[in-house]
């Protein structure tokens, strides 16, 4: 009677060794937050709190605090170690998972095989299927994060967030049509499975279906007040896209960035880099298509801003958008300084992470010389057959990812090479033919080397420009 008194289930009906009802409450609730991408992941500290011996609530609180108070990861990691002996079989092999994940020498291919032990042994645990899907994320690869998500789902059908974990990799391989279902089911078990609203916005906005994207999006919205500032700021990050893409007009994307965007930042609990990652990745958007005269002001303001290193180094796609805005507004200084940061970051790291973020760097080196100006060595540095998906391991979707392949078609057209940019814009239109700003790049290209094409071009530009949102 003694031992089952010390045993409680979990949310997923997995055996966690501890006799407290609110140290397992908490850890419920921790796993509702972060698979709703809730404000509210801090609750696992309260876990630990109730039970100071729970191996797996101390090992997933050092988990949450490790990228933001790294200083108090160690008495977590040390208080579940000392009690692993008496963990169950499953906390035990969250514990291995999850410290070996933590390790900064980690091999992330080790990492990953070790997630899928876990999920073989533990498949309906779906915050550690989460958690091994953003490590795919960070490793650029949407196989792997695919056949985690299939080899759990026969255990996990009807559950709550599992189709909208689905759709995410078959949308990041292509596979739109699939991604759709799988965010339409997703939304029909839980219509605030804010992942699922996000992934079906990703189609509809690759099938430049852009209406339909926002006033899906837009509906949605009252609800993301909930979600973290990640979350709300990239949704809307979305829906500012969709209006740019269809070409609608500029003071629609302008009231997001102001209202829906930089307004999180004045919520007490905001996570500024998280916000500054959606509303850079718009700035340069804006820039790359010539609109930022409209949000010059609102650059400076940012980059000001930006100039603090305590948001340096976090994420690699914050980084690079950081070294843009900092060199493009004349904080040359600081911008050097960032890029000899990263440098130095990647050359400590193992040979198998070099090879993985040198496209990273390289890509931040061109980013550098493109804002200053510098557009032959920009181009250069980018190379003459650039494609942004070869740099997902900075941690970025297709979608996130395509602002780069913009900028390299842009360098292209002011340094004079037409028929490249023709050849690789006229391959893009296969993929995606009713982006209007396309079409506008196809006809510069054809100007410049006087092909009549070029008023075919003008006419479909024009035609895209006015069907979306007029």
């Amino acid at each position: 009677m003694g031992i089952n008194e010390e045993i409680k289930l979990d949310k997923w009906g997995y055996q966690v060794n501890t006799s407290s009802d609110h140290c397992i409450s908490a850890i419920n609730e921790y796993y509702h937050q972060v698979l709703s991408y809730g404000r509210k992941k801090s609750i696992i500290l309260e876990a630990q709190i109730h039970d100071k011996n729970c191996v797996l609530a101390n090992i997933l609180a050092a988990h949450f605090l490790c990228s933001t108070h790294s200083s108090k990861v160690a008495n977590f990691i040390e208080a579940a170690k000392s009690n692993y002996e008496k963990a169950t079989d499953y906390e035990k092999a969250v514990y291995d998972a999850v410290s070996y994940m933590m390790l900064d020498d980690r091999d992330d291919d080790v990492a990953l095989s070790l997630h899928f032990k876990l999920l073989t042994e533990f498949p309906r645990d779906l915050n550690s299927l989460k958690r091994a899907q953003v490590l795919c994320f960070y490793m650029g690869k949407a196989d792997p994060s695919l056949d985690l998500v299939q080899q759990v789902l026969p255990k996990n059908e009807g559950e709550s967030y599992i189709y909208g974990m689905l759709a995410f990799p078959l949308l990041e391989l292509g596979l739109m049509e699939d991604a759709e279902k799988a965010s339409r089911t997703a939304l029909e078990i839980n219509k605030l499975d804010f992942w699922a609203q996000h992934c079906l916005c990703h189609v509809l906005q690759f099938e430049c279906r852009f209406a339909e994207a926002v006033k899906f999006m837009e509906d949605c919205s009252p609800s993301w007040v909930s979600c973290t500032s990640f979350m709300c700021t990239h949704n809307w990050w979305h829906v500012a896209l969709c209006y740019l893409e269809g070409h609608s007009p500029i003071e629609r994307v302008l009231d997001i960035y102001d209202c829906c965007i930089m307004n999180e930042l004045d919520k007490p609990d905001a996570a500024r880099p998280e916000v500054y990652v959606n509303a850079l990745g718009l700035l340069l958007r804006l820039y790359v298509r010539g609109e930022i005269s409209s949000f010059q002001d609102r650059l400076k303001t940012l980059s000001e801003l930006l100039i603090d290193q305590a948001i340096w180094f976090l994420d690699w796609q914050l980084d690079l958008f950081i070294l843009w805005a900092l060199a493009s507004t004349g904080h040359l200084s600081a911008a050097q300084q960032l890029l000899d940061g990263l440098r130095l970051r990647v050359s400590n790291m193992n040979e198998k992470k070099q090879k993985l973020l040198q496209r990273g760097l390289s890509l931040a080196e061109a980013l550098y010389e493109y804002a200053r100006g510098n557009d032959k060595y920009a181009l250069k540095l980018f190379g003459s057959d650039f494609d942004a998906n070869d740099c997902k391991a900075i941690g970025a979707s297709d979608e996130q990812l395509d602002v780069f392949n913009e900028v390299w078609y842009t360098l292209l057209l002011n340094t004079g090479q037409a028929e490249k940019v023709i050849e690789v814009i006229e391959r893009r239109l296969k993929k995606r033919d009713r982006v209007p700003f396309l079409w506008r790049l196809l006809e510069k290209g054809y100007m410049m080397i006087g092909k009549e094409e070029a008023a075919i071009a003008a006419e479909k530009a024009n035609y895209l420009e006015n069907s979306f949102f007029r």
